[in-house]
């Protein structure tokens, strides 16, 4: 019998200060069996730093040819194609070639590098790509939040991402690795 997603419950009362975002999202989360507590939660955090109207969570892990998130237009044009991890060249091509822009978040610690100095030259040729890295610590601690029903208030000003509830409070400092044109 194949394993189930995890349903798991969010609300984000973003407040976007470096985009003069401002607003509630009460999110359903499925987490696949495969996914870790540090992958979902880094999902909830691209949609933070992507927050819109439009935007919304894809099949994920259980489909190759969707992102994480993406934003479409009326005519179902993909305007922001959000992934995560460390994908092959090939994937992120395919993004580009699909969507106005592309979002790539790198987590995974020293793997980043390594990954990093085999694929920077033909990722820097992509005007609409932009990859984010994010540190394995502050990931980690991201990931200690993780409960099936989450309420945070999360702020981003000056580049930096606080997630906190009743109890704790995170920062996040992404860092843009390689900037769309």
């Amino acid at each position: 019998m194949a394993l189930k997603a995890t349903i798991f419950k969010a609300t984000l009362h973003i407040a976007d200060m470096d985009r003069h975002y401002y607003a509630d999202h009460h999110l359903t989360v499925a987490r696949h069996p495969s996914e870790t507590d540090e992958r979902m939660m880094i999902r909830l955090l691209a949609f933070v730093l992507n927050a819109s109207e439009n935007l919304e969570f894809t099949k994920g892990l259980s489909t190759d040819d969707e992102p994480e998130l993406w934003q479409k237009s009326l005519t179902d044009e993909i305007e922001l194609w959000v992934d995560l991890g460390l994908p092959d060249e090939d994937r992120l091509r395919k993004a580009c070639n699909r969507s106005q822009k592309v979002t790539l978040y790198t987590y995974g610690g020293r793997a980043v590098p390594v990954w990093w100095e085999k694929h920077h030259n033909k990722l820097e040729r992509f005007g609409n790509l932009t990859i984010v890295d994010l540190a394995a610590e502050e990931t980690e601690a991201l990931a200690n939040l993780a409960e099936r029903s989450m309420d945070f208030q999360v702020t981003v000003q000056d580049g930096e991402v606080t997630f906190s509830n009743d109890q704790s409070l995170v920062s996040i400092t992404p860092h843009q690795r390689l900037p769309a044109a």
